[in-house]
């Protein structure tokens, strides 16, 4: 999105940044007493994105100065796209104020990508970390893990990282290995069995 405005129009003020981000320049213009200076870059941007929303969640400062921000971009024709884990009104600890700025917006839900798209992601991924990941590789991650984005990438940096510590090529055994605790989680089956164990257990039965 920010990408087209800017090819649209090269001198268009984005900015694009996850919810901690935004709470720690709050902190800091608290702490320089320089809100003034934070008002004026955050009020008169033309877009601004922010990922994960519900990390502002029981940070009132934080909600004051969004609230503010918000109001005052919307008032200049600004957009304002953030994304979350959940529905807004699901969100919790966020002042209604916000979630009722956020529900009055276009709310989208976004799916998992397809198998072929998370393959690509992966791959890209890896390159810009400058790693070559084989494909079969990348297509044994995108099977087991579907989710999300987000999910792929930690799958990721799990593979590198101990491909790294233990001096080994990226195969799909040293993926499988890497991933154990992930893969262990994806491939339980929900079948009868498991759900009266599970109510077994919790009960002590």
């Amino acid at each position: 999105i920010g990408n087209f405005m800017l090819m649209e129009n090269p001198r268009a003020r984005i900015r694009y940044i996850h919810a901690e981000q935004y709470v720690s320049d709050v902190v800091k213009a608290y702490q320089r007493k320089a809100f003034d200076d934070f008002k004026r870059y955050y009020h008169s941007l033309d877009l601004l994105l922010i990922d994960d929303i519900q990390f502002f969640s029981g940070k009132n400062r934080t909600q004051e100065e969004f609230f503010y921000a918000f109001e005052a971009l919307i008032a200049n024709r600004a957009q304002v796209i953030i994304t979350s884990d959940t529905y807004p009104k699901e969100i919790t600890g966020i002042d209604d104020r916000l979630i009722s700025r956020f529900d009055s917006g276009l709310t989208v839900a976004i799916e998992p990508p397809e198998l072929e798209m998370r393959v690509a992601i992966l791959m890209k991924k890896a390159q810009a970390e400058n790693v070559t990941v084989p494909e079969e590789v990348a297509f044994f991650v995108a099977k087991h893990l579907r989710s999300n984005v987000r999910e792929l990438e930690g799958a990721l940096r799990k593979i590198l990282a101990y491909s790294n510590f233990h001096g080994k090529e990226i195969t799909i055994e040293v993926t499988r290995e890497a991933l154990k605790d992930l893969l262990t989680v994806q491939n339980r089956q929900i079948s009868v069995e498991n759900i009266q164990k599970t109510c077994a257990d919790f009960y002590n039965i």
